[in-house]
């Protein structure tokens, strides 16, 4: 018989032999889960006595874990601006920097805009999020992954903001109304190198959508395309918001000011890393 301490140890040193970060937070999020508790819960039944049934919950889920799928696929959700949305590999798992991108817009966005554009949306997780904190704005969200857009619906639906938000699919731009404005439009594209996505963790080379994470033009295709594009579609003051990769910024600065766009910003992410780029319609 083991108890909940004795595989929450061997959960951990299992992790850790896997190249798991964090390899005890892991093991504790993963056994609570298994057994619906939550952590502090979990701390308080460290002799408890764990039957067979329960050991069979935990052992699948901690066997992905460690052949490296991403947390948030093996728990089935992801935290994001307060909402707890639900993660698969049909989408990029919703991350911490993208937070606070959403955080920016509603510093910069005084009052809020009206019409929001999400391109991109993936998983949903950017505009459900500004739906949630801007209860007026009419948020429409596109992209090009059939997929994508079935896992965002079913956030929409989950979150109770599925009347919030409008979803479309489309490749960039080019399934919107021509006459279509918006006061924000914002996206986090890929924007990885080959090379890039090729260096990166198991949990995002193997198992997260390549589409959603890598382009061409040393990771600025989709950006490029998105700049291009976006002054059509910004109604006058309307602000374009994208995350980036930290070494772009200079090129896509050059690029906003070619296509008429204004007051062209690079922003910093909690890691104090080029992360975000900002600018205005005219």
């Amino acid at each position: 018989m083991h108890t909940v301490l004795d595989i929450l140890q061997k959960t951990t040193d299992f992790f850790s032999g896997k190249g798991v970060e964090s390899a005890r937070l892991n093991a504790e999020l993963i056994v609570g889960h298994a057994l619906g508790l939550k952590r502090m819960q979990l701390y308080l039944q460290f002799e408890r006595l764990l039957t067979e049934p329960e050991l069979e919950r935990i052992r699948p889920l901690v066997r992905r874990r460690g052949q490296r799928e991403p947390l948030a696929y093996v728990l089935g959700t992801a935290e994001f601006c307060g909402l707890t949305l639900k993660a698969d590999r049909r989408a990029l798992v919703p991350r911490p920097e993208t937070e606070r991108l959403v955080e920016l817009l509603q510093e910069r966005c005084v009052p809020a805009p009206a019409r929001v554009l999400d391109l991109g949306t993936g998983s949903g997780c950017i505009a459900l999020a500004l739906a949630s904190a801007w209860p007026g704005a009419e948020v429409v969200a596109v992209d090009a992954s059939e997929e994508a857009l079935a896992l965002a619906r079913e956030n929409g639906e989950s979150t109770g903001l599925a009347a919030r938000v409008r979803w479309l699919k489309s490749d960039w731009f080019s399934g919107l109304p021509v006459d279509a404005r918006f006061d924000l439009i914002v996206s986090n594209p890929p924007y990885l190198t080959a090379e890039e996505t090729a260096a990166a963790e198991p949990e995002v080379r193997t198992y997260e959508p390549a589409s959603a994470l890598t382009a061409a033009e040393a990771g600025m295709a989709d950006l490029r395309k998105i700049i291009a594009g976006a002054p059509r579609f910004l109604a006058p003051g309307g602000w374009l918001a994208m995350e980036t990769g930290i070494a772009q910024h200079a090129a896509l600065l050059a690029d906003l000011a070619r296509a008429g766009l204004h007051d062209g910003e690079s922003v910093k992410d909690l890691a104090d890393r080029d992360r975000f780029v900002v600018a205005r319609a005219g």
